[in-house]
């Protein structure tokens, strides 16, 4: 006995190789299919339509099937409400929700099609008051009616689109050195359009920002509104104090990279100088702090996150050290951004990701190529690397900003 469903997608179809995704993944479970109906789009814009005849050989095949196809953009012809069932003890929904991806999703509820707000990748859908959201898992309450299954969804994979010729050095994922040059110019065009369409440019930088030189540059970015929040962990703010206020870095000097006699104390001299302050806003208001990437956040209103770790020393008053709530504050911090430079900071970058939306770019520069593919590998497909060191980077992204700005 066949088991059978009709199933649609559109969209790009084509350019971005989902419709040869479709066939392998139905062949992959031991399923047959048959084209009924394909239309393709004959416009950049217009896009493609397919729909599909699958057969499986038994129930469990097609389920499995229908939940891979669905993170590809297809869903079941026949279309019924999603359906919904009421969380009864906090933190706890139904064993068979459905989890979401980074994807723009969308629930059938009350016989009409509601955009889930708020996407992100492995979180719960819960619909109340006609409204649908990604909720995370800790974030459920009893009384919450979240979406199980996968009948009454629809994904909507990014696509590429056939005129999107800029930014190429995308299409390999990571670039090599010699394309870095042509990566930059094609960064900041990035940057300016998410500015010029109202959306955020976020950083996320890890203390390899200061080793690298990289905290100039930095400064100039913050200067001209380029850097509109900036997310790190404790490791970057006591580095950038310690250069701010030794001139050092890890106890090696910034100016001739020697090592300072007994340098290895500078960055815990650095914490404590800023708790003599009160924090790194007071540093910066006795005057104190006259320089470095958190004095430019704090004099041009940029908001930041420093979150903790385990291996923290200090940590810097303003390190959020309860992870739940420094979660909380990246994800705030990341609400309408548009691009996410992710600068020397393995692990941030993944937790960053794993944020976002598909939605929103992800640019990850970083002298280990490993460190892009990580990212990836992670389930965050429109995250792109350039290999190169971060202080050159940002050295050669301030240039071109300055540049812009002058042509204006």
């Amino acid at each position: 006995m066949l088991f059978q469903e009709v199933v649609e997608s559109q969209g790009h179809l084509i350019d971005s190789h989902i419709m040869e995704q479709i066939f392998d993944k139905v062949v992959e479970y031991q399923g047959r299919f048959e084209v009924e109906q394909f239309r393709i789009g004959r416009t950049n814009s217009e896009p493609s339509y397919l729909r599909l005849k699958i057969e499986t050989p038994d129930a469990d095949a097609m389920d499995h099937l229908l939940q891979q196809l669905l993170n590809l953009g297809c869903s079941p012809v026949e279309h019924g409400d999603a359906e919904l069932r009421l969380v009864e003890r906090d933190r706890c929904p139904a064993e068979d929700f459905y989890s979401t991806t980074n994807h723009r999703t969308m629930v059938r509820h009350g016989q009409q099609w509601l955009e889930v707000q708020n996407q992100r990748m492995d979180a719960a859908i819960v619909v109340e008051q006609g409204v649908a959201s990604c909720r995370r898992l800790r974030d459920v309450k009893a009384g919450d009616q979240v979406v199980v299954g996968t009948r009454g969804i629809r994904v909507v994979p990014e696509a590429k689109e056939r005129d999107r010729l800029a930014f190429a050095f995308m299409s390999n994922g990571i670039s090599s050195e010699r394309q870095v040059e042509t990566a930059v110019k094609q960064t900041a065009a990035l940057i300016r359009q998410s500015m010029e369409q109202g959306l955020k440019v976020v950083f996320v930088a890890g203390p390899v920002v200061v080793h690298t030189g990289g905290v100039r540059s930095m400064a100039r970015l913050i200067r001209k509104g380029v850097v509109q929040a900036l997310l790190s962990g404790n490791a970057l703010g006591v580095h950038d104090a310690e250069a701010a206020l030794l001139g050092t870095s890890l106890g090696i000097r910034m100016a001739d990279g020697r090592q300072e006699e007994h340098g290895h104390r500078n960055h815990m001299r650095a914490i404590n100088a800023i708790y003599h302050e009160g924090g790194i806003r007071g540093a910066v208001e006795s005057g104190r702090l006259k320089s470095g990437i958190l004095y430019e956040c704090i004099k041009h209103n940029v908001p930041f996150v420093l979150a903790g770790s385990l291996r923290d020393d200090g940590p810097l008053p303003e390190t959020i050290t309860d992870m739940n709530a420094a979660q909380d504050a990246y994800a705030e911090l990341l609400r309408g951004a548009g691009v996410v430079l992710c600068l020397g900071s393995m692990l941030h970058s993944i937790a960053t990701g794993n944020m976002l939306p598909s939605w929103v770019k992800i640019v990850c520069v970083d002298i280990n190529p490993a460190v892009a593919t990580k990212v990836s590998d992670r389930g965050t497909g429109q995250a792109v690397g350039i290999v190169t060191d971060v202080g050159l980077f940002l050295e050669a992204l301030a240039n071109e900003m300055e540049h812009d700005a002058t042509q204006l």
